[in-house]
């Protein structure tokens, strides 16, 4: 109900003061609050204006959660002045900052390359008595998440580091590596790892499998996965979903189901991760019959397919048909879209030329209380300006901007924006 109310009115109307009646009688309880934020992670103003009215709704008093949240939202509209507001804040209504907020400032100044400003925040967080090795750890991943791997071995490695290197740091620096596509540093790093003092574990391994795999020797990760077993090392489900995904990037399909069952008999659980990536696996080699009758048993199974499970489908498949109905499935089935699938399907539709699908798509991300971010605007410019529709291309164009997002400069629409493209992906 918030939502559909929300969709008519904009942050101007909540900042205004003035009593929304249909607002004034609605429930609002932290889980709407949080759905709210959520929905509008890609209109920052609207999200912050209704944050900050219901906190002056008599008795609110926003959760932890809902302050994480909405610091996350401002962090990805770049706003992180008004972020140490929100988190000044929190001191002083007595709802203490935690990890996770200082893990979320982490990760948005690292996606914006603000990487001083990233560890300036770590030294900060020393003033809420949170600066310590787990505030440590996240600051390494939330730079290696978003590419800054040099930086974050700096601050990990060397004579003058805060905390002496361990397995978990090491882990997180490998997969940096691997995120990075830095093949060679990879093999170096993992060779180093003596030298390094450090003793790699069961997930150590499974992530140079992971690298052996994306670099383009799937058999050799394969090959490693088998050395593991004989040598006795307790395998667990993250190692097999890795050699199942080895195996099909390695056109292997055939073989990766057979390790899947390998892995029941031995008495692992399988993840919904495990099925997906059997799922990838018969989708890319164009066994999507097989793929479905597989789909239709998960929930039998326990594992009711999420937003990736269709992903394998919506990439692979090239019958748009049979793209709709599965999309209709997912809905009907309860699995909520991300926006990753409303953009491959917008983009998907786009390239074949059907608008009809198109605007079908983006009216169900509308009505789902989804605030489209700048891929979703993307596309669906792109789109309508191939089928010559100019007009409603500068209108999606025009909203885009109005919300805060920047627009591709775009000779079509003879739109020319100071900024450019930004280079700063805060999905």
């Amino acid at each position: 109900m918030v939502l559909r109310i929300l969709r008519s009115i904009n942050h101007k109307d909540l900042e205004s003061g003035y009593s929304i009646p249909a607002l004034d009688n609605a429930i609002i309880d932290q889980k709407v609050v949080g759905e709210v934020i959520k929905s509008h992670a890609n209109d920052w103003k609207l999200a912050y204006a209704f944050f900050n009215w219901v906190s002056k709704r008599c008795g609110y008093r926003h959760s932890v959660e809902a302050y994480n949240s909405m610091i996350d939202v401002l962090g990805k509209a770049l706003e992180f002045d008004l972020s140490w507001v929100l988190i000044q804040k929190m001191k002083r209504d007595g709802v203490c900052p935690n990890y996770v907020t200082f893990r979320t400032m982490f990760n948005r100044y690292a996606c914006a390359h603000m990487v001083s400003e990233a560890v300036e925040a770590y030294h900060l967080a020393e003033d809420f008595g949170l600066r310590d090795r787990t505030c440590f750890s996240n600051l390494i991943d939330a730079l290696c998440e978003r590419k800054h791997v040099v930086e974050a071995e700096g601050l990990s490695i060397g004579e003058n580091c805060e905390y002496p290197l361990d397995t978990k740091t090491f882990n997180i620096l490998l997969r940096g590596w691997m995120k990075m596509g830095w093949w060679s540093k990879c093999r170096s790093f993992w060779e180093a790892r003596e030298q390094l003092r450090v003793e790699a574990d069961l997930h150590s391994y499974s992530i140079y499998m992971d690298i052996l795999a994306k670099s383009g020797k799937p058999y050799k990760a394969v090959k490693l996965f088998a050395e593991m077993k004989k040598r006795g090392i307790a395998l667990d489900v993250v190692a097999y979903n890795t050699a199942i995904h080895s195996l099909g990037l390695a056109g292997d399909v055939d073989q990766a189901i057979h390790l899947f069952h390998d892995m029941l008999e031995s008495g692992h659980r399988p993840t919904i991760s495990t099925y997906n990536a059997i799922l990838k696996n018969l989708c890319k080699a164009g066994r999507a019959k097989q793929a479905l009758v597989l789909l239709d048993q998960m929930p039998k199974r326990g594992f009711p397919p999420d937003a990736i499970t269709y992903h394998s489908f919506f990439s692979n498949v090239s019958d748009p048909k049979v793209i709709l109905q599965l999309f209709d499935k997912m809905i009907e089935r309860g699995c909520t879209p991300i926006m990753d699938t409303y953009v491959l399907l917008i983009k998907k539709f786009g390239e074949w030329g059907y608008l009809r699908p198109v605007f079908k798509i983006w009216k169900t991300m509308e009505e789902h209380g989804i605030s489209p971010d700048h891929f979703a605007y993307n596309v669906l410019i792109d789109t309508l300006i191939r089928k010559g529709c100019i007009d409603l291309a500068r209108k999606y164009d025009k909203e885009m901007l109005a919300r805060g997002l920047s627009p591709r400069p775009r000779k079509e629409l003879r739109t020319e924006y100071l900024s450019g493209e930004s280079d700063v992906d805060c999905a």
